[in-house]
């Protein structure tokens, strides 16, 4: 891959980094099996003359459970890069990496998501605390944001406040990134920084706060991703008022806009939507405002290419479809072990799923039609969707059984995969 290289002073040098593009497409993939597949539909949106660029994502939690390693992960990436003849950028992500666990990622991954959700709120030194609010003073009064009608106003509580929830996530993400840059001894990679698996969204006076503390403490940030207001349920649409969603991610956009400006960050620093897929309900907003405010975006999906899997082997009929079953069924029976890691981001009641004997009994296109993300479609059911999304640790315990079943199938398999990340994905969030 060509490194993209650009100049950023903010940190009082010159820092050579490998540059995010505008628009950029995390795609997830559990067993690390569909990697053409998915290129296919970042090959098909960039012949529509939208250039998107495929980001690889794979989180330590997923690795564990599949047993891969982020070298998988690589190789995936630069296999399907090179045999489909793919001449555009591309990356890997080591998705909400930490300290802890960072170290194996360094040699096979470009993008870093450096998530320090666990230390807001967490105590910080009050010495650097005072410094900080101190620092920000001049903020105090009426904050005008370009772009946005009503000025914030903005008191010394707010930014103390601001400051003591955020200060020590802020310094934690500063750390983690200066570990990769001595790690890789270089500054060629992106830094992403994510708060969004928290409670509480961050309002666009905190974002901006946000932004300072990562300016004061020189991290090049390409990407943040926030925790916005709704529910980002795994692999199913938003849940929330869209209006309130649109007045808050417009203010974002305005918010980065004057921050890149007034700060000197990054000039390609934009927002990242965190379990982004499926949510179609607000892609034609994200797609309006993005093209509005000229500004990029960063979307990133995990689960729904698993599911495109299972989809598949339930097309595929007869064993495959009698695989489809048998990982409901034992997901079903392991819910609340499954569901344990994702309580925050998955709503399921066990009443309302399907028994697993009424499952027994379906063909192929009622327990394809279940799954598959169709809105209005009769069979559609979120909460068997939820369910399956949070199972694919069934599938790793069937092993090679469950892989040489999708190697089998994989040409109605793979066909599932692009047409869901190209047609319902790629195609609505640029507005095509």
């Amino acid at each position: 891959m060509d490194n993209i290289l650009f100049s950023c002073t903010y940190t009082k040098k010159i820092i050579n980094m490998l540059q995010l593009n505008k628009y950029s497409f995390g795609i997830g993939d559990r067993f690390t099996m569909q990697g053409k597949a998915q290129l296919n539909a970042i090959i098909g949106i960039n012949k529509a003359g939208i250039p998107v660029a495929p980001v690889w994502n794979k989180s330590n939690r997923e690795h564990q459970i599949v047993n891969t390693g982020p070298a998988d992960t690589w190789k995936e990436a630069a296999e399907s890069v090179s045999a489909l003849g793919y001449e555009g950028p591309w990356f890997v992500d080591a998705d909400h990496i930490n300290n802890s666990n960072v170290d194996p990622y360094v040699a096979h991954s470009n993008f870093f998501t450096i998530d320090v959700a666990d230390f807001i709120g967490a105590q910080a030194d009050q010495e650097e605390l005072e410094q900080m609010t101190l620092a920000m003073e001049p903020f105090t009064g009426e904050l005008r944001i370009p772009g946005i009608e009503k000025p914030f106003v903005i008191t010394g509580d707010m930014i103390y406040d601001s400051v003591k929830k955020f200060y020590r996530a802020i310094k934690e993400a500063s750390s983690i990134y200066n570990r990769i840059r001595t790690l890789r001894k270089s500054d060629d990679f992106v830094p992403e920084i994510s708060m969004d698996e928290v409670e509480t969204a961050q309002s666009p006076v905190e974002l901006f706060f946000i932004l300072y503390m990562i300016h004061h403490l020189k991290i090049p940030a390409q990407t943040i991703a926030p925790k916005f207001t709704g529910r980002f349920n795994k692999g199913v649409d938003y849940q929330g008022d869209i209006r309130s969603f649109r007045k808050e991610f417009e203010e974002d956009l305005m918010v980065i806009d004057h921050a890149v400006r007034l700060f000197g960050l990054p000039g390609n620093l934009k927002l990242s939507v965190h379990s982004g897929s499926d949510k179609f309900s607000i892609y034609p907003v994200i797609s309006e405002l993005i093209h509005k405010h000229d500004r990029g975006i960063h979307v990133k999906t995990a689960g729904t290419t698993w599911l495109e899997e299972v989809i598949g082997l339930a097309m595929a009929g007869g064993e495959a479809l009698e695989m489809a079953k048998r990982i409901y069924s034992l997901a079903y029976g392991r819910m609340d072990e499954l569901c344990a890691p994702y309580a925050a981001v998955i709503d399921i009641k066990k009443s309302e799923l399907p028994d697993p004997e009424v499952v027994s009994n379906w063909n192929s296109a009622r327990f394809s039609n279940t799954l598959r993300h169709i809105p209005g479609h009769r069979d559609y059911d979120p909460m068997f969707r939820q369910l399956i999304h949070v199972g694919y640790k069934v599938a790793a315990e069937l092993g090679d059984h469950y892989i040489a079943m999708i190697e089998k199938h994989n040409k109605i398999v793979g066909e599932q995969v692009k047409v869901n990340i190209l047609e319902r994905h790629l195609k609505r969030l640029f507005g095509q």
